[in-house]
Protein backbone atom coordinates (compact mmCIF):
# COMPACT_ATOMS: atom_id res chain seq x y z
CA UNK A 1 0.00 0.00 0.00
CA UNK A 2 1.35 3.41 -0.97
CA UNK A 3 2.31 5.86 1.74
CA UNK A 4 0.11 8.86 0.82
CA UNK A 5 2.10 11.18 3.05
CA UNK A 6 5.27 10.63 1.03
CA UNK A 7 4.05 9.93 -2.48
CA UNK A 8 3.62 13.61 -3.39
CA UNK A 9 6.94 14.67 -1.88
CA UNK A 10 9.48 14.93 -4.67
CA UNK A 11 13.14 14.49 -3.81
CA UNK A 12 15.97 15.58 -6.08
CA UNK A 13 19.37 13.97 -5.58
CA UNK A 14 22.54 14.89 -7.44
CA UNK A 15 25.10 12.14 -7.24
CA UNK A 16 27.38 9.70 -8.98
CA UNK A 17 27.40 5.93 -8.85
CA UNK A 18 28.84 5.32 -5.38
CA UNK A 19 26.30 6.86 -2.98
CA UNK A 20 23.40 7.85 -5.21
CA UNK A 21 21.88 4.40 -5.89
CA UNK A 22 21.92 3.44 -2.20
CA UNK A 23 20.19 6.65 -1.11
CA UNK A 24 17.71 6.49 -3.99
CA UNK A 25 16.70 2.92 -3.18
CA UNK A 26 15.98 3.87 0.43
CA UNK A 27 13.80 6.78 -0.69
CA UNK A 28 11.89 4.67 -3.23
CA UNK A 29 11.07 2.09 -0.56
CA UNK A 30 9.47 4.92 1.41
CA UNK A 31 7.33 5.89 -1.60
CA UNK A 32 9.05 9.14 -2.43
CA UNK A 33 9.18 10.28 -6.04
CA UNK A 34 12.87 10.69 -6.83
CA UNK A 35 14.65 12.73 -9.49
CA UNK A 36 18.29 11.67 -9.83
CA UNK A 37 20.77 13.86 -11.69
CA UNK A 38 23.91 12.23 -13.07
CA UNK A 39 26.55 13.51 -15.46
CA UNK A 40 26.77 10.58 -17.90
CA UNK A 41 24.52 7.89 -19.40
CA UNK A 42 26.91 5.28 -18.02
CA UNK A 43 26.26 6.56 -14.50
CA UNK A 44 22.51 6.33 -15.06
CA UNK A 45 22.81 2.57 -15.58
CA UNK A 46 23.77 2.17 -11.92
CA UNK A 47 20.20 3.00 -10.90
CA UNK A 48 17.42 0.40 -10.86
CA UNK A 49 14.37 1.02 -13.04
CA UNK A 50 11.39 2.27 -11.08
CA UNK A 51 8.25 4.17 -12.08
CA UNK A 52 8.91 6.68 -9.31
CA UNK A 53 12.50 7.29 -10.38
CA UNK A 54 13.33 9.89 -13.02
CA UNK A 55 16.93 10.02 -14.28
CA UNK A 56 18.27 13.32 -15.59
CA UNK A 57 21.57 13.23 -17.47
CA UNK A 58 23.83 16.20 -18.07
CA UNK A 59 25.35 19.21 -16.37
CA UNK A 60 23.62 22.14 -14.71
CA UNK A 61 25.32 25.39 -15.59
CA UNK A 62 24.30 27.74 -12.77
CA UNK A 63 22.06 28.36 -9.77
CA UNK A 64 19.32 29.72 -12.05
CA UNK A 65 18.96 26.38 -13.82
CA UNK A 66 18.81 24.66 -10.44
CA UNK A 67 16.02 26.94 -9.21
CA UNK A 68 14.07 26.40 -12.44
CA UNK A 69 14.32 22.63 -12.05
CA UNK A 70 13.18 22.77 -8.40
CA UNK A 71 10.16 24.93 -9.22
CA UNK A 72 9.17 23.07 -12.38
CA UNK A 73 9.25 19.65 -10.69
CA UNK A 74 7.86 20.80 -7.34
CA UNK A 75 10.91 19.52 -5.48
CA UNK A 76 10.54 19.43 -1.70
CA UNK A 77 14.00 18.12 -0.75
CA UNK A 78 17.36 18.57 -2.48
CA UNK A 79 20.22 16.17 -1.71
CA UNK A 80 23.81 16.89 -2.73
CA UNK A 81 25.69 13.58 -2.81
CA UNK A 82 28.12 14.64 -5.51
CA UNK A 83 31.84 13.92 -5.61
CA UNK A 84 33.74 15.82 -2.85
CA UNK A 85 35.73 17.62 -5.56
CA UNK A 86 32.69 18.61 -7.64
CA UNK A 87 32.76 21.95 -5.84
CA UNK A 88 31.20 24.02 -8.67
CA UNK A 89 27.87 22.17 -8.64
CA UNK A 90 27.88 22.14 -4.83
CA UNK A 91 28.54 25.87 -4.75
CA UNK A 92 25.66 26.45 -7.18
CA UNK A 93 23.34 24.23 -5.14
CA UNK A 94 24.14 26.16 -1.96
CA UNK A 95 23.48 29.46 -3.73
CA UNK A 96 20.24 28.27 -5.33
CA UNK A 97 18.79 26.81 -2.14
CA UNK A 98 19.65 29.99 -0.24
CA UNK A 99 17.86 32.14 -2.81
CA UNK A 100 14.61 30.20 -2.47
CA UNK A 101 15.01 29.52 1.26
CA UNK A 102 15.16 25.73 0.85
CA UNK A 103 17.37 23.54 3.05
CA UNK A 104 20.10 21.59 1.26
CA UNK A 105 20.80 18.07 2.50
CA UNK A 106 24.47 17.20 1.94
CA UNK A 107 25.85 13.67 2.10
CA UNK A 108 29.62 13.50 2.53
CA UNK A 109 31.94 10.54 2.69
CA UNK A 110 34.05 10.49 5.81
CA UNK A 111 37.52 11.95 5.42
CA UNK A 112 40.13 10.51 7.75
CA UNK A 113 43.76 11.55 7.76
CA UNK A 114 45.79 8.39 8.29
CA UNK A 115 49.11 8.77 10.12
CA UNK A 116 51.15 6.50 7.88
CA UNK A 117 54.74 7.41 7.07
CA UNK A 118 54.27 7.07 3.32
CA UNK A 119 50.92 8.95 3.10
CA UNK A 120 51.23 12.66 2.36
CA UNK A 121 48.33 15.14 2.37
CA UNK A 122 48.75 18.07 -0.01
CA UNK A 123 46.60 21.09 -0.85
CA UNK A 124 46.70 20.89 -4.63
CA UNK A 125 47.48 18.62 -7.56
CA UNK A 126 50.86 20.28 -8.14
CA UNK A 127 52.07 20.37 -4.54
CA UNK A 128 54.49 17.43 -4.55
CA UNK A 129 57.97 18.76 -3.80
CA UNK A 130 59.81 19.30 -7.11
CA UNK A 131 63.13 18.26 -5.60
CA UNK A 132 61.90 14.67 -5.24
CA UNK A 133 60.46 14.19 -8.71
CA UNK A 134 63.41 13.74 -11.08
CA UNK A 135 63.32 10.25 -12.70
CA UNK A 136 60.48 9.15 -10.41
CA UNK A 137 57.57 7.17 -11.83
CA UNK A 138 54.36 8.90 -10.82
CA UNK A 139 50.89 7.46 -11.37
CA UNK A 140 48.09 10.00 -11.71
CA UNK A 141 44.74 8.66 -10.50
CA UNK A 142 42.96 12.01 -10.55
CA UNK A 143 40.35 11.62 -13.26
CA UNK A 144 40.63 13.16 -16.71
CA UNK A 145 39.47 16.76 -16.29
CA UNK A 146 42.84 18.18 -15.19
CA UNK A 147 44.92 15.25 -16.40
CA UNK A 148 46.88 16.93 -19.20
CA UNK A 149 47.65 20.05 -17.16
CA UNK A 150 48.84 18.00 -14.20
CA UNK A 151 50.80 15.56 -16.35
CA UNK A 152 52.57 18.42 -18.15
CA UNK A 153 53.59 19.93 -14.84
CA UNK A 154 55.14 16.73 -13.49
CA UNK A 155 56.78 15.90 -16.81
CA UNK A 156 58.44 19.32 -16.73
CA UNK A 157 59.64 18.52 -13.21
CA UNK A 158 61.52 15.51 -14.58
CA UNK A 159 59.11 12.74 -13.58
CA UNK A 160 57.94 9.83 -15.74
CA UNK A 161 54.16 10.18 -15.81
CA UNK A 162 51.62 7.34 -15.94
CA UNK A 163 47.88 7.35 -15.50
CA UNK A 164 44.87 5.14 -14.87
CA UNK A 165 41.56 6.38 -16.28
CA UNK A 166 38.10 4.86 -16.17
CA UNK A 167 36.60 3.37 -19.36
CA UNK A 168 34.40 6.24 -20.54
CA UNK A 169 34.70 7.91 -23.93
CA UNK A 170 35.47 11.28 -22.34
CA UNK A 171 38.20 9.91 -20.07
CA UNK A 172 39.81 7.86 -22.82
CA UNK A 173 39.77 10.76 -25.27
CA UNK A 174 41.36 13.14 -22.76
CA UNK A 175 43.97 10.59 -21.70
CA UNK A 176 45.17 9.81 -25.22
CA UNK A 177 44.96 13.49 -26.10
CA UNK A 178 47.25 14.40 -23.21
CA UNK A 179 51.04 14.63 -23.12
CA UNK A 180 51.28 11.18 -21.49
CA UNK A 181 52.79 8.41 -23.63
CA UNK A 182 50.21 5.95 -24.92
CA UNK A 183 52.17 3.09 -23.35
CA UNK A 184 51.83 4.83 -19.97
CA UNK A 185 48.02 4.88 -20.01
CA UNK A 186 45.84 2.19 -18.44
CA UNK A 187 42.06 2.06 -18.97
CA UNK A 188 40.71 0.40 -15.90
CA UNK A 189 37.53 0.40 -13.81
CA UNK A 190 38.57 0.67 -10.13
CA UNK A 191 38.16 -2.66 -8.37
CA UNK A 192 35.49 -2.85 -5.68
CA UNK A 193 36.88 -6.12 -4.36
CA UNK A 194 39.55 -6.48 -1.73
CA UNK A 195 43.01 -7.43 -2.80
CA UNK A 196 43.43 -4.78 -5.52
CA UNK A 197 45.00 -7.41 -7.78
CA UNK A 198 44.92 -5.47 -11.06
CA UNK A 199 45.91 -2.11 -9.58
CA UNK A 200 48.75 -3.70 -7.62
CA UNK A 201 50.07 -5.50 -10.71
CA UNK A 202 49.86 -2.24 -12.65
CA UNK A 203 52.03 -0.48 -10.06
CA UNK A 204 54.52 -3.35 -10.06
CA UNK A 205 54.69 -3.50 -13.85
CA UNK A 206 55.33 0.24 -14.17
CA UNK A 207 57.60 0.31 -11.09
CA UNK A 208 55.62 3.19 -9.64
CA UNK A 209 57.26 5.36 -6.98
CA UNK A 210 54.47 7.86 -6.30
CA UNK A 211 50.69 7.73 -6.62
CA UNK A 212 48.68 10.95 -6.76
CA UNK A 213 44.96 10.84 -6.04
CA UNK A 214 42.31 12.90 -4.30
CA UNK A 215 40.87 12.40 -0.83
CA UNK A 216 37.45 11.50 -2.22
CA UNK A 217 36.62 8.66 0.16
CA UNK A 218 35.88 6.42 -2.84
CA UNK A 219 36.70 2.73 -3.17
CA UNK A 220 39.34 3.78 -5.73
CA UNK A 221 41.12 5.77 -3.03
CA UNK A 222 40.80 2.88 -0.60
CA UNK A 223 42.47 0.65 -3.22
CA UNK A 224 45.46 2.96 -3.53
CA UNK A 225 45.77 3.23 0.24
CA UNK A 226 45.84 -0.55 0.62
CA UNK A 227 48.40 -0.90 -2.17
CA UNK A 228 50.74 1.77 -0.83
CA UNK A 229 50.48 0.88 2.85
CA UNK A 230 53.60 -1.03 3.95
CA UNK A 231 55.11 -0.70 0.45
CA UNK A 232 58.04 1.37 -0.77
CA UNK A 233 55.69 3.67 -2.70
CA UNK A 234 54.40 7.04 -1.53
CA UNK A 235 50.76 8.12 -1.73
CA UNK A 236 49.96 11.81 -2.17
CA UNK A 237 46.36 12.68 -1.33
CA UNK A 238 44.92 16.04 -2.35
CA UNK A 239 42.82 17.53 0.45
CA UNK A 240 39.19 18.28 -0.22
CA UNK A 241 38.21 21.85 -1.13
CA UNK A 242 36.71 23.84 1.72
CA UNK A 243 33.25 25.23 1.10
CA UNK A 244 30.95 27.36 3.21
CA UNK A 245 27.84 25.19 3.50
CA UNK A 246 26.01 27.92 5.41
CA UNK A 247 22.51 26.60 6.25
CA UNK A 248 23.00 23.17 4.72
CA UNK A 249 22.48 19.98 6.75
CA UNK A 250 25.49 17.66 6.48
CA UNK A 251 25.34 13.88 6.97
CA UNK A 252 27.90 11.08 6.89
CA UNK A 253 25.40 8.23 7.19
CA UNK A 254 22.65 7.23 4.74
CA UNK A 255 20.06 6.39 7.37
CA UNK A 256 20.54 9.61 9.32
CA UNK A 257 20.03 11.56 6.12
CA UNK A 258 16.85 9.62 5.29
CA UNK A 259 15.57 9.93 8.85
CA UNK A 260 15.98 13.69 8.73
CA UNK A 261 13.92 13.85 5.54
CA UNK A 262 11.21 11.64 7.01
CA UNK A 263 11.27 13.67 10.22
CA UNK A 264 12.09 10.62 12.33
CA UNK A 265 14.74 12.58 14.26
Amino acid sequence: MQNLKNCQQNVWILSGTSDGPAIVNKLLKLDYVVFASVVTHKASRSYAKNLKLHIITGKLNDSGEIIDFIEKNKIKYVIDATHPFAFIITKNLIEACQKINMPLFVFQRQSEIKPYDNFYYINGLKDIDKKNLVNKNILLAIGSKLLNETASYYSNCGANVFTRVIPTSDSITKAFGSCIKNSNIAILEPSKKTGNIIEKKLCDYWEIDYILCRDSGSYAQINWEEIVYESDMKLFLVKRPKLNYKNSLIFFDYDKLINQITRKI
